[in-house]
């Protein structure tokens, strides 16, 4: 008896330990895309952009803490379209294999990723307070809401939907908040000619651009890894291992067909979208890194890889103006990564798969349309053309992130 709760005691703090770790890899994802978008953003836009990531990252847990994660899990074992109201404190059930601390600590860094998909598509001309006020929205309410719906035991996953670690629920959400926000923001001052000629508008820094997305390749591990939520028996801790050599193919293949689709299409190598190619094969894999044989993880890798360098020229010519091609590394691949799973996982279904990512896009998109519109018509969401033209560290922050390199005195 004795051994046998010992046992039970170490499986318990084994899968807590897993857990915390999970969260802190994709806790770090926050400065890699912190570091992705400052190198996409032009020198005076570099501080504001590092604002607002890690502000929406402290809002984020602060809004979960109180509001969101009583919305999303708590007593909500009824399923259906509302969610209840528990309450967070006192909420451990007994009989739990781990912490339910640590699953709110993995849980909360996960919104926090949705929202930082918005920050870099609304980048260069948004509205620093505006930002933040939605994000509040975004994370107390919208997120966990079709969170609800889908990992909360709502009637997106009593009809089937599957969706391992968010390629949708995550990644698709945060990007159709962020094309809601950038319909109503519109582009970017000289982004496009009138003549409908696209104006390149190149990052400041390519090495903190590289460095950002090696830290999101490396806190992904947490982010599917974590996702198996447990590590303690045979089982579970070889589904970790098989996730961990999916999610690495997918990004690795991601990246090197993007390159020769550029080196294909321009005789270059474009930096900016071999980074997007392996942040798009790892959104891609995200929805399902566990059923597919690591030759699949390349092939779904690879299409993404290709599709994320289409889908961003595509977004400029219908005049989409994304600074950092997020929507179409988490939309549209993020969409992709769904519509695979039933390919290698027999219990997911392709109609199942549409109509859950129909839902979480419509929900998703439609009420941040109206509060990024609420938003408009009350403080404004879009920066004057002279904040623009001065950029937003000397408006919004008051710091230059290169200052040498603006003054001389």
């Amino acid at each position: 008896m004795e051994l046998s709760a010992t046992v039970i005691e170490l499986r318990y703090a084994l899968d807590t330990f897993f857990f915390l770790i999970s969260g802190a890899l994709v806790m770090w994802m926050a400065a890699g895309f912190a570091m992705l978008e400052a190198g996409l953003v032009r020198s005076k836009n570099t501080t504001e952009i590092l604002t607002k990531n890690f502000c929406l990252y402290a809002i984020a847990c602060t809004t979960f803490l109180l509001v969101g994660y009583n919305i999303m899990y708590v007593d909500n074992s009824a399923g259906g379209w509302l969610p209840s109201f528990g309450a967070l404190i006192g909420s451990q059930a007994e009989g739990a294999d781990h912490s339910l601390e640590s699953d709110f600590f993995f849980q909360v860094v996960f919104v926090a990723t949705a929202m930082s998909v918005v920050s870099g598509a609304v980048a260069e001309r948004m509205k620093l307070w505006s930002f933040l006020l939605f994000s509040v929205v975004l994370t107390g309410l919208i997120y966990p809401i079709e969170g609800y719906w889908t990992w909360g035991g709502g009637f997106l996953a009593e009809a089937g939907f599957s969706d391992f670690a968010g390629s949708g629920i995550v990644h698709m959400a945060g990007a159709a908040a962020a094309l809601a926000g950038v319909l109503l923001l519109g582009a970017r001052k000289g982004k496009y000619g009138k003549n409908g000629e696209i104006n390149p508008i190149p990052g400041s820094n390519m090495p903190l651009a590289t460095l950002g997305t090696f830290i999101l390749w490396f806190g992904w591990f947490g982010f599917n890894g974590g996702s198996q939520l447990m590590l303690s028996d045979f089982e579970n801790a070889s589904a970790v291992g098989q996730i961990f050599l999916n999610t690495n193919a997918a990004a690795a293949a991601g990246a090197i067909i993007a390159l020769a689709v550029c080196k294909t299409m321009w005789g270059k190598a474009d930096l900016t979208m071999i980074l997007n190619g392996a942040l798009a094969g790892l959104v891609a894999i995200t929805a399902d890194p566990l059923s597919p044989s690591p030759l699949a993880a390349v092939a779904i890798g690879s299409i993404a890889g290709a599709l994320v360098v289409f889908s961003i020229i595509g977004f400029d010519k219908i005049k989409i103006d994304d600074p950092v091609g997020a929507i179409s590394v988490h939309g549209v691949c993020g969409l992709f990564g769904l519509m695979v799973v039933p390919l290698s996982n027999p219990d997911a279904a392709f109609m199942t798969q549409l109509f859950g990512a129909a839902v979480i896009f419509g929900w998703v998109f439609g009420a941040s349309l109206a509060v990024w519109g609420i938003l408009k018509l009350t403080i404004g969401i879009r920066v004057s053309e002279d904040e623009e033209l001065e950029g937003m560290d000397l408006h919004d922050c008051g710091v230059d992130a290169y200052p040498e390199f603006v003054s001389l005195k």
